[in-house]
């Protein structure tokens, strides 16, 4: 016969006494449990200490219930009174004070094991001290097991909940101190309150780093970088403020920790100046975006003069047709050509041995279409400022391999 079918012949006035007599024994209990915890768990006795008013009453109800088991069966659990509904919330609202106070919850079900055999030991010899049957004491032991197992997942869902809304909250506070430091509109005063509340030590430095949220493995970037970061959670960027980036080795190591992933890792920054930061990597991944920064990661240290260049496209299209006109009206075959050589003959640096190689050409051929170029651009070849003018127009304008 399952337990929900079992018959209970315990009369009120049997359970009434009972309650009577356990009532009186609480303070007792409750002491000798504190005394069993201290030898090995000191810490949670002194949780029963600073929390002894929830515990006195946990404990009243748990015996309560008890006896209403006892005396009625096990119900279902819609059919529960009041009384039981407030034990679950009273038991719950513990496991949470057990997390807020920093201890962990395999020591909290440890008591209520510790806890459950001295009120058994408690509830037995009161109703030997009554002379009560044994079917009743039968009926107790059993709801004793059922309420620790009960009690034991209120109080773990409680401890949990809590848990999830720790780290709810602090994941927030983190996501409004990142916000705070680009916003550029904050005192120092207020970014050190708002760092007190996140918990985050301020660095002497940070650096921006931003992924594309339209690539779908984005999101895992966050997780290589550690919870020293701060998370970057906007429309049109995801990303973290990673703290000391520019202490020995650690820009190498993020860099690596990031290899293959689309993402610009910016330099390290004072954190006034993180607002910078943060306009120079969207610039950095909108380029990367259009083919213009193609490393995985971007480094912006290293590309800075290709990001100023390219910063205002616009600007850049208009420098681009201004100085290229000579070649506007060729064949584009031969335009493509003279404007491939012209590139590789300003990034060489006029060496022609060097354009032969990187073009994959016989330097005689070099040779003839520079003095084509000549004939196009005349002296303007030889002025530094028009040069200049070329160089920004020609260099950056698609990807290309750095030195080294």
């Amino acid at each position: 016969m399952s337990n929900s079918d079992r018959e209970f012949h315990v009369e009120p006035d049997v359970i009434e006494r009972l309650a009577t007599e356990l009532d009186a024994r609480m303070p007792r209990l409750l002491d000798e449990v504190r005394d069993m915890l201290a030898a090995e768990w000191p810490n949670y006795a002194g949780f029963l200490d600073q929390h002894h008013p929830d515990v006195a009453e946990a404990g009243v109800l748990f015996v309560h219930s008890l006896l209403d088991m006892a005396e009625h069966g096990p119900a279902p659990a819609h059919s529960r009174d009041g009384e039981y509904a407030r034990a679950q919330l009273v038991f719950e609202q513990i496991g949470q004070r057990h997390y807020q106070d920093g201890l962990e919850l395999s020591y909290l079900l440890t008591a209520y094991q510790v806890g459950a055999r001295v009120a058994w030991h408690h509830v037995a010899a009161t109703a030997l001290e009554l002379r009560l049957e044994p079917h009743v004491l039968a009926a107790l032991a059993e709801a004793v097991f059922v309420f620790v197992d009960e009690f034991s997942t209120a109080s773990a869902h409680g401890y949990v909940l809590e848990q999830s809304a720790a780290s709810a909250a602090r994941e927030r506070r983190r996501e409004e101190l990142a916000e705070l430091l680009l916003s550029g509109r904050s005192d120092t005063a207020d970014v050190r309150a708002a760092a007190a509340r996140a918990g985050w030590p301020l660095p002497t430095d940070a650096a921006v780093v931003l992924a594309d949220p339209a690539d779908g493995d984005s999101g895992a970037v966050l997780d290589r970088l550690g919870l020293n970061s701060l998370p970057i959670r906007r429309p049109d960027a995801i990303g973290a403020i990673v703290p000391e980036v520019g202490k020995g080795g650690q820009l190498q190591r993020l860099s690596a920790a990031l290899h293959g992933c689309a993402v610009v890792i910016g330099g390290p920054l004072s954190l006034d100046l993180l607002p910078v930061g943060m306009r120079i990597a969207q610039t950095a991944l909108r380029l990367r975006r259009g083919g213009v920064l193609g490393d995985s990661p971007v480094l912006v240290g290293e590309q800075l003069d290709t990001i100023i260049a390219n910063r205002d496209e616009w600007l850049l299209s208009v420098l681009r047709e201004q100085v290229l006109r000579p070649l506007r009206d060729l064949p584009e075959g031969t335009r493509d050509r003279l404007h491939e050589t012209l590139r590789s003959w300003l990034w060489q640096m006029g060496d022609r041995q060097a354009v032969a190689h990187e073009l994959h050409i016989h330097p005689q051929t070099v040779r003839y279409r520079l003095a084509r170029l000549r004939e196009l651009f005349g002296d303007r070849l030889d002025s530094p400022r028009e040069r200049a003018r070329l160089f920004l127009a020609l260099i950056w304008d698609m990807p290309h391999e750095r030195d080294g």
